[in-house]
């Protein structure tokens, strides 16, 4: 073994008659542990945090909608179908048909008023309601059928049905205006059989709840059924746009611009991310906080391992007059504390990256830390286990306890042996 770090290894973790340096360099060893294991779960959480509301919008949403302006209706085309399949990097792509209602249910006491809730009719294709469904129904039947030919079959979101009090089997009303209607009563002051003669009324019925998770702006707005029966019922042959799914998510704004020009006007493409533009800036928010924490967490241990190594000075003061004159230069005087700092950090990363592995592991296997999942979308804390993360970080605290080592290291070479052995 190396004489230098033998010493250094002595120095650090072994006691002294009278005096207890091994109990400051455990002290030390915690403070870094700690401080480890802090950056490596504030790494994970924002990571985790941010992989899991992306994969929640892109699993259940399109990842890119084409429409019309005004969100106008327009007939469904065969070449247009062609060339959105012949588009690169296009995974699936299907129509869709959006309406805006009224929804109002049966009060549960006949003297209480009737609650009602502004919704989205949204009909999608066979294949994809049932694939919705049968990953986020939770109550039920995806295959349920209202009796009555007339009566909409009709998908809500738990948090709308939570609000309207309504349960699988119940029976809504809806009440809408197309935008014709609209404009022909908008410029006019008309009067109450007017207004009503121009309602859209239908009746639908509940054949299930499911529940996304996004609790704000989809599981309490949009009602999901099917798009051939929206079709027949409001605008045969008609479509509000075309829901596309992309192979690679990382090549969506490029597809989507693809996409763009090939169709070109009057047709337009969005993708998810700018439809949710809000909710990804808060995401990137997050992240630009990040580094701040990380920063502060850097500075608290690199002052504890400075402090650490002048108490060590201080304690092993006769020891380093002894070894300058028994001959040792100033260097490798230096050389023994810059030891002792990368055994204290090495013994610090390791524990905090065990301690952070730790963690992680148990609770993304029980998930004890739980969210209100209409604030945040999720109702667990996500915990994303990336050893480039573990690896970043150990390596960045023991490159800074090395650098800042330097100063008590310094300390400890300049003293005078006459001085240190009367100490």
């Amino acid at each position: 073994m190396n004489p230098l770090f033998y010493i250094a290894r002595r120095f650090a973790f072994r006691e002294r008659t009278g005096s207890k340096p091994a109990f400051i360099v455990l002290a030390s060893v915690i403070g870094i542990a700690v401080g480890t294991a802090a950056l490596i779960l504030t790494l994970s959480i924002v990571k985790g945090f941010a992989v899991s509301i992306e994969n929640k919008l892109i699993s259940f949403t399109s990842h890119i909608q084409v429409r019309q302006p005004d969100e106008g209706y327009f007939p469904e085309s065969r070449y247009e179908q062609r060339l959105i399949a012949g588009t690169s990097g296009i995974a699936s792509a299907s129509p869709f048909l959006e309406k805006s209602f009224i929804l109002r249910s049966r009060p549960a006491d006949s003297s209480a008023a009737s609650p009602m809730r502004p919704v989205i009719l949204k009909g999608i294709a066979d294949g994809e309601r049932e694939d919705f469904l049968q990953r986020y129904l939770v109550s039920g039947n995806p295959a349920m059928k209202p009796g009555d030919s007339r009566t909409l079959s009709l998908y809500i979101g738990k948090t709308l049905a939570e609000r309207l009090g309504v349960k699988s089997g119940d029976k809504v009303l809806l009440a809408g205006l197309d935008k014709k209607q609209k404009e022909a009563v908008s410029g006019k002051h008309p009067d109450i059989l007017e207004l009503l003669s121009s309602l859209d009324l239908e009746s639908g019925v509940v054949s299930g709840i499911y529940d996304t998770g996004l609790q704000e702006g989809f599981d309490d707005a949009v009602v999901i059924g099917r798009l051939g029966e929206f079709q027949d019922r409001f605008h045969p042959g008609m479509i509000s746009g075309y829901d596309i799914r992309v192979g690679d998510i990382r090549q969506i704004a490029a597809v989507s611009r693809d996409l763009g020009r090939k169709l070109g006007f009057p047709f337009y493409t969005y993708t998810v991310f700018e439809r949710y533009a809000n909710l990804f800036e808060w995401l990137k928010l997050q992240k630009n906080i990040s580094p701040l924490l990380i920063i502060t967490i850097s500075v608290v241990a690199v002052f504890n391992i400075i402090s650490t190594l002048l108490v060590l000075v201080i304690e092993k003061t006769r020891e380093i007059g002894m070894l300058v004159a028994l001959g040792l230069e100033p260097r490798r005087i230096s050389l023994i504390f810059l030891g002792q700092s990368l055994l204290i950090s090495l013994a610090g990363v390791i524990a905090g990256a065990g301690l952070a592995l730790g963690f992680t592991l148990f609770e993304q296997r029980y998930h004890l830390i739980t969210l209100p999942e209409k604030s945040y979308f999720i109702t667990y804390v996500p915990l994303m286990l990336d050893p480039l993360d573990y690896l970043a970080v150990g390596a960045g605290v023991i490159v800074l306890t090395m650098l800042f080592a330097f100063i008590p290291a310094r300390i400890a070479s300049s003293l005078n042996p006459g001085t240190a052995l009367t100490a």
